[in-house]
C-alpha cells in the first residue's frame, strides 16, 4: 500500500488547457495544496485521435507525474477518462479522479425531461456515456451533441470569436428546438465558453459543469492526506505544456487569470515520451 505524502503536490493534466476550468475548482476548494498542470497542448485535441494514441499519453503523464512525486493525479479530460480511466487505475499507486460527462445530475435538475450534452465525438461514443444514457435516460431524452471544433478555440482563447459563435449557435439549436432546458457541458474546455453559451441559450437553462464536483471528489479521496492550511505558506501551482512555451504561457495565462511560468515538455516522434527536465 502506498504511502501518501502530505506535503506532495496533487497532478492534473489534460489534452490541452481545458483542464484548467478544473484547477481553478480545485484551487478553489484546496488553497492550501501544491498543484502540478500538465497541458498536453502539442497532441490536442484527444477527440480526434485513436483510442491506443490516447491511453498512451495519458499513461506516459501519469508516469511523469508520479515521477514528480504526486499524491494524487486528476485526469481533468473526458476523452482521456472514457479512453484511459479504467487501465490508469489498475496500476497507479496513488488515487487517480476523473471526469464523466454530469449526466446524472442533469436528469436529476431538468424540468422539460430534454437533457442536451455537450462533447468531443470520442467522449460521446464511448462505453461510458452509453452507460450514463443507460442508467439515467430511462424517463428523460437526452440528446448527444458532437462538438467538432471548439476545443480549437479554446486552445486559441478565441472565446468570444464569431466563428465559435457561429459553431455553437449550430451545435445548440437543434438541442433549443429539441426543448432542452439542461445543458451539459462534457469537456473541461467548455466552461471557458459558459459566458457565450449562456447569450446564445439565455437565462432560464441550466448549464452544468461537473468541475466541482470533480474538486469535492478530489477532497474525499484525499481525506487524511491533505495539507493544512496554517495561512503560514502560499500554495504553489506550476504548469506544464507539450506545445512551444512562447505559445503556452499567453494562453494559459488568459484562461488562468494572471500571468503564469509556463515550462516545456519534450515531444517525441511517437508521442510517448515527456522529457525527464519537465518534472521533478
Amino acid at each position: 500500500m502506498t504511502v501518501l505524502r502530505t506535503e506532495a503536490p496533487i497532478g492534473v493534466f489534460d489534452s490541452g488547457v481545458g483542464g484548467l476550468s478544473v484547477l481553478r475548482a480545485i484551487r478553489a476548494e484546496l488553497p492550501m495544496e501544491d498543484l502540478l498542470y500538465v497541458a498536453d497542448s502539442g497532441y490536442a485535441p484527444y477527440g480526434d485521435r485513436d483510442a491506443e494514441f490516447i491511453a498512451d499519453r495519458a499513461t506516459t503523464i501519469t508516469e511523469r507525474l508520479l515521477d514528480a512525486g504526486v499524491k494524487a493525479i486528476v485526469v481533468a479530460c473526458n476523452t482521456a477518462t472514457v479512453v484511459a480511466i479504467e487501465k490508469l487505475r489498475a496500476w497507479c499507486p496513488v488515487p487517480v479522479v476523473a471526469m464523466e460527462p454530469a449526466i446524472k445530475p442533469a436528469a436529476q435538475t431538468t424540468q422539460s425531461g430534454v437533457v442536451g450534452v455537450l462533447a468531443t465525438s470520442r467522449t460521446l461514443a464511448s462505453p461510458s456515456v452509453a452507460r450514463l444514457c443507460a442508467a439515467y435516460g430511462q424517463d428523460i431524452e437526452i440528446l448527444l451533441q458532437p462538438c467538432p471544433g471548439l476545443v480549437e478555440q479554446v486552445e486559441k482563447v478565441q472565446l468570444h470569436s464569431d466563428t465559435t459563435r457561429e459553431l455553437l449557435v449550430g451545435y445548440l439549436s437543434p438541442l433549443l428546438l429539441a426543448g432542452a432546458d439542461t445543458i451539459v457541458l462534457g469537456c473541461t474546455h467548455y466552461p471557458f465558453l459558459a459566458e457565450l453559451i449562456r447569450d446564445i441559450v439565455g437565462p432560464d437553462l441550466t448549464i452544468i459543469d461537473p468541475a466541482t464536483a470533480v474538486a469535492k471528489e478530489l477532497v474525499r479521496r484525499l481525506q487524511g492526506n491533505l495539507r493544512p492550511d496554517s495561512g503560514e505558506r502560499t500554495a504553489e501551482v506550476r504548469f506544464f505544456s507539450s506545445t512551444a512555451v512562447e505559445e503556452a504561457s499567453p494562453i494559459i495565462s488568459a484562461l488562468w487569470g494572471s500571468p503564469v511560468l509556463v515550462q516545456a515538455i519534450a515531444r517525441s516522434a511517437k508521442g510517448k515520451q515527456i522529457g525527464s527536465a519537465a518534472l521533478g
